[in-house]
């Protein structure tokens, strides 16, 4: 090789190197060679004194660091995963896995439970959006990732594991769950009220649930129904494309949802327009309404096309994108945050419902009671004329 044209190449590959650091750290002039170099000196010290050499494993250290990178952090919601951690992921995502069926995060620090899936193993044994998992199998959380919290929890369909919960209103207790194998429908819908209300429940937002949505309205002669009854209640989110598309069949025109981020900077998304009629629309959601579900939330209120009861929602204001790599594994990084159209944070800090409803309350019914108040009025109402 032409030894002038290699030396070319080597500059080359030094400048995408220097831009990398640049990007990745934004912008910021450390030198990253320098700060990382310890790490490359640990690999060489273990390899070379480690007493036990047979328990050397580089893959484990690799993923080792990489996991101890990340959740320095201090961010619940980035995540390294290992091929294994992230075909489980993938499972999850795709609305079948085997476990107890609940979606969980680090929230100061602890271990807890974001929502149960309606009709699930957790729910039916009493786990509730909120719980904090202090043990699981008689094992302390303490310190616990959430790749090793989904790999005790879930296991073979048909044996048990224990979860020991304190819950919102601080009394704890071991619930004991039979594993199964978790199937969810994004989607469920049925008439109430004598057949006069749709109720259509979202479990998760899932990349088909604006189909899923379609096919439940679809089924309803919306022109004779009072209203709609919109279940929010214990959906820990999903898809972004999936609460956008969602949305827009219950907001006419207008902003959705605005993200910020280091790399885009602002985006705004648009209703894609509705093609339904503006009937009374009743949102249920409480503590377990978190991410996509509080997106959607928060477009219909803020819009005025219906209104919001129940209580409080989870507070996930934030957006992860997935980085994939060869060997299987996956970097699940938190890049930006959203807020609602009237430019409201939503993270850490949740959705206050238009009505509330305490623990133990019906909200169904309080739903109901609203819509039938409200029959032949379109949409929007004004939060506040009689809501």
């Amino acid at each position: 090789m032409n030894r002038s044209l290699w030396k070319r190449g080597l500059i080359a590959i030094a400048l995408v190197v220097i831009v990398w650091f640049a990007l990745g750290s934004g912008g910021t002039q450390t030198n990253s060679g320098t700060t990382f170099a310890p790490l490359n000196n640990i690999y060489r010290y273990i390899q070379t004194y480690f007493y036990w050499p047979n328990r050397v494993n580089e893959q484990k250290l690799l993923y080792g660091a990489m996991k101890g990178m990340v959740n320095s952090l201090d961010d619940p919601y980035s995540e390294f995963m290992t091929p294994q951690d992230y075909t489980q992921f993938k499972e999850s995502m795709a609305g079948k896995f085997s476990g107890v069926g609940i979606y969980i995060t680090l929230k100061d620090g602890v271990l807890t439970v974001i929502a149960p899936l309606s009709g699930t193993p957790a729910e039916k044994a009493g786990i509730r959006a909120g719980d904090q998992i202090l043990k699981i199998d008689g094992v302390s959380t303490k310190g616990i990732t959430l790749s090793q919290a989904s790999v005790k929890i879930r296991g073979t369909p048909g044996t048990t594991v224990n979860l020991y919960v304190r819950h919102t209103d601080g009394t704890e207790e071991n619930i004991p769950i039979v594993r199964a194998t978790i199937t969810v429908d994004p989607v469920t819908s049925k008439l109430v009220d004598n057949g006069k209300i749709g109720y259509i429940q979202i479990r998760w937002f899932a990349g088909d649930a604006a189909a899923q949505l379609d096919k439940a309205l679809s089924g309803f002669d919306l022109n004779h129904l009072d209203g709609l009854i919109l279940d929010l209640r214990n959906d820990p989110g999903g898809y972004l494309t999936a609460a956008i598309s969602v949305s827009s069949r219950f907001v006419d025109s207008g902003v959705i949802v605005t993200t910020k981020d280091r790399v885009s900077g602002d985006q705004t998304y648009w209703s894609t327009g509705n093609t339904i009629p503006d009937l009374p629309l009743a949102v249920l959601i409480n503590g377990g309404t978190a991410s996509a579900a509080e997106i959607t939330a928060g477009a219909i209120r803020d819009h005025d096309m219906g209104i919001l009861i129940g209580q409080k929602t989870f507070g996930k204001g934030v957006i992860q994108r997935l980085f994939t790599f060869p060997d299987g594994s996956a970097l699940k990084l938190t890049t930006g945050e959203y807020h609602t159209p009237n430019g409201n944070a939503v993270q850490g800090i949740g959705i206050m419902p238009d009505i509330a409803v305490k623990s133990g309350g019906d909200p169904l019914k309080v739903a109901t009671d609203w819509i039938e108040a409200h029959a032949g009025v379109r949409m929007p109402i004004p939060i506040g004329s009689g809501g």
